[in-house]
């Protein structure tokens, strides 16, 4: 699906089709992510806080056993 930037008052932005998000069950005021991927690539996804917060705790566990997880690779 090609989509055009548009002018929104002093930003820049991109409206999204009606059918797209109907697809994708989203609404006007719900919250997306984007992430920066390699290639100039954009990833758009809805935002789930619970998810961020699991990913935090994650990390957190990756950081604290990063040596016991390195030798288990190995």
């Amino acid at each position: 699906m090609r989509l055009e930037l548009k002018r929104i008052g002093n930003s820049t932005g991109v409206i999204l089709p009606k059918e797209l998000l109907a697809r994708l069950d989203l609404r006007q005021g719900d919250a997306v992510y984007i992430c920066e991927m390699p290639g100039r690539e954009l990833r758009l996804s809805p935002y789930d806080p619970d998810h961020a917060e699991a990913m935090a705790a994650a990390l957190e566990i990756f950081r604290e056993y990063q040596d016991s997880l390195r030798a288990l690779g190995r």
